[in-house]
């Protein structure tokens, strides 16, 4: 049997006036440990300056293995040549987020609290599901709060990987993990965090481990 894992998925910080400054903190970032993806989320930005900071990210990104995801426009992810796009209720239908990153394209649905969603999301073929919000989050309004069971539920019945989202910080991340959730997907809990984006990851990666202890004690190794 397969091990649990669960893995950090970051988020950008919703505007980037210093991309300079935050292509140096993602780098610092990404060279501290295991990062599985990071999200462009640039509500409200142009699409000249979303695309400026993506062609400056990717390169970066896959040079440490980690998929680039864009925020709600399969159409940019596609012409910018995104591993894949993540799509909220109000934006493109799944259908036309496959079409644009195609067949080996990833694509994540925003499902909130619903596990109803989550399944029709899977069923359509979603290569994972969000849910949250957790917690309290500056980064963006939330209209659902999730409780933590619904990962392990999830987790016992789905094979649709789960990503945990919302308010999610080193403080509060660990019984997300314990719960069940695959990834944990985390913006200001990075990136404002005091001592820095490549600190904040190692102390997500040590709450990490000891949640997965804790989800499978009987794995101590």
């Amino acid at each position: 049997m397969t091990e649990p894992l669960c893995r950090l998925y970051l988020i950008t910080p919703p505007a980037l006036p210093d991309l300079a400054g935050f292509l140096r903190d993602l780098e610092a970032a990404l060279g501290a440990g295991d990062v599985a993806a990071l999200q462009i989320r640039l509500k409200g930005a142009a699409d000249d300056a979303v695309a400026e900071a993506t062609r400056a990210i990717l390169p970066l990104a896959h040079a440490h293995g980690v998929a680039v995801i864009m925020n709600d426009r399969p159409d940019l992810a596609r012409a910018l040549g995104c591993d894949g796009v993540h799509i909220g209720q109000g934006d493109a239908s799944f259908a036309d987020a496959r079409k644009a990153v195609g067949p080996n394209g990833m694509v994540g649905v925003t499902c909130h609290d619903s596990r109803h969603l989550a399944m029709e999301a899977a069923e359509a073929g979603a290569d994972y599901v969000a849910f949250g919000a957790f917690f309290p989050t500056t980064t963006k309004e939330a209209p659902t709060r999730a409780d933590p069971e619904i990962l392990s539920i999830w987790q016992e019945t789905m094979e649709v990987p789960c990503v945990a989202i919302g308010g999610v910080t080193v403080e509060n991340c660990r019984p997300l993990v314990r719960a069940g959730a695959d990834f944990l997907a985390v913006s200001a809990g990075v990136w404002a965090r005091p001592d820095g984006p490549a600190a904040a990851v190692r102390a997500f990666l040590a709450e990490i481990e000891a949640g997965l202890k804790e989800r499978n004690p009987f794995n101590q190794n």
